[in-house]
């Protein structure tokens, strides 16, 4: 039987923890000092409140010249547009996004008047989680489909495109996807610039359901989502290690046609801790950790369920970017020929790194 009433508490590496969660990380860059280190602080908004931190680790600055790129994609998603900025060298805003609700539906769009003072092309992104909903909304022979395509174009008329990220595709809407992908561009119409957002391959994969070939000539943009190699339940390790990388873009080159192509890049980190405790306990394993960390006493609730709470040593290991690892990631893409970017997503990156992005032409229209 699980025993509901052990609550566990954790406070060491807590504030560290929260500053690398996937949602909410924002890596800030700073000057060195003589000895080697950040010594200036940079105030970054977060959420609601102002927080000001220091750079406390040996801080690398990039070398050499700027990455020139054709084109430079970046993710705002709604309630984090504070983090955005005209001034930020970005051909391509995706808006994230109009999601697909349980009942078929897009009820909620987000309006590209947000950003009237950015005078680059916005693409609002379509979304849609969960395999039985993304069955719902990909089935021709459900009447939700057809709706959900029709409210596609009639957004898109405030938007220069529109981008299609289903990333629960069932494997039996293999053929499905395609066409949905087809009908839609086709009703948004010529005019738009029609992108879809594919997890990363490193090689043709058996009846894949995100298949690059039979997908790429349906849609005017593929971007590769080249990240989370390393997610919360794997092995510690690179969001998107550069080896992993590189088949990656060597494949994705091979079978999509270059002016197509965008290389999806992390502004995010990760972390892993040695053992988790947020979880369910039977009775021999609670006074397992009681022993261990010497705790002798413990209290009721009014309903007489005992709890303790306890402060734990955990091992937390962290895989995170900066402006450095930044740069050399994108040079490394450079190297092999790619020159349009896309990043997930803008609040999280260490915003340094878009002084060493550079737009080949200030003229975004195509």
């Amino acid at each position: 039987m699980e025993c509901r009433g052990t609550v566990l508490y954790k406070t060491i590496f807590s504030a560290v923890l929260l500053c690398l969660c996937m949602e909410s990380a924002v890596f800030a860059g700073g000057k060195k000092d003589s000895a080697g280190r950040t010594s200036r602080k940079r105030d970054e908004a977060r959420d609601a409140s102002d927080v000001s931190y220091d750079i406390n680790y040996n801080y690398l600055e990039p070398k050499g010249e700027k990455i020139k790129a054709d084109e430079v994609w970046a993710y705002v998603m709604t309630g984090r547009e504070k983090f955005f900025s005209p001034d930020m060298p970005i051909t391509d805003l995706c808006y994230f996004s109009a999601d697909i609700n349980s009942y078929g539906e897009i009820t909620e769009i987000p309006s590209a008047s947000f950003f009237k003072d950015y005078t680059g092309r916005k693409h609002l992104v379509i979304t849609c989680t969960g395999r039985a909903l993304t069955h719902l909304s990909l089935e021709p022979d459900f009447k939700v489909r057809e709706k959900i395509i029709e409210t596609i174009a009639d957004a898109s008329k405030d938007y220069d495109g529109v981008q299609i990220d289903f990333e629960n595709v069932p494997a039996r809407d293999a053929d499905n996807f395609l066409t949905f992908l087809r009908d839609t561009k086709k009703a948004v119409g010529d005019g738009k610039i029609f992108s879809v957002a594919l997890p990363a391959r490193m090689k043709k994969i058996s009846d894949d359901i995100y298949n690059y070939e039979k997908i790429h000539p349906l849609v005017d943009k593929v971007i590769i989502m080249a990240y989370d190699e390393h997610w919360s339940g794997s092995k510690p390790g690179s969001v998107a290690s550069m080896e992993w990388c590189n088949k990656i873009v060597d494949y994705s080159k091979s079978v999509i046609p270059e002016e197509k192509l965008v290389m999806g890049l992390p502004f995010y980190g990760r972390s892993w801790q040695e053992e988790g405790y947020s979880s369910a306990w039977i009775f021999s394993s609670v006074n397992r950790i009681m022993n261990q960390n010497k705790i002798t006493v413990v209290e009721r609730s009014e309903d007489s369920v005992p709890m303790f709470t306890a402060t734990i040593p955990v091992k937390v290991t962290m895989y995170f970017e900066d402006a450095y690892s930044l740069v050399f990631r994108t040079r490394v893409y450079e190297e092999k020929g790619i020159t349009s970017f896309a990043f997930w997503r803008v609040g999280q990156e260490d915003t340094a790194y878009w002084n060493w992005l550079e737009i080949k032409s200030s003229d975004t229209d195509q």
